[in-house]
């Protein structure tokens, strides 16, 4: 005894089940990724090291300090 086919509408939406998602095929970073971000974090942290310990900075940010307190007291 054959079996019925079943409506192509019950078809797509099986077929649509079984298939992962594109979600479920991408579940986070690869290694490669993670050193990239890592290399990329530590590159930023160091460009704000130099910039926040320059002369220039740590005038602007005494002098900022003192008027605030000149201010306030």
């Amino acid at each position: 005894m054959p079996v019925p086919l079943l409506p192509s509408s019950v078809r797509r939406h099986i077929a649509r089940i079984r298939r992962p998602s594109r979600a479920a095929q991408d579940r986070g970073m690869s290694t490669a990724e993670y050193a990239i971000g890592t290399v990329t974090a530590c590159a930023f942290a160091a460009v704000l090291y130099v910039i926040l310990t320059s002369a220039e900075v740590r005038d602007t940010l005494t002098q900022i300090v003192t008027d605030a307190l000149r201010v306030g007291g």
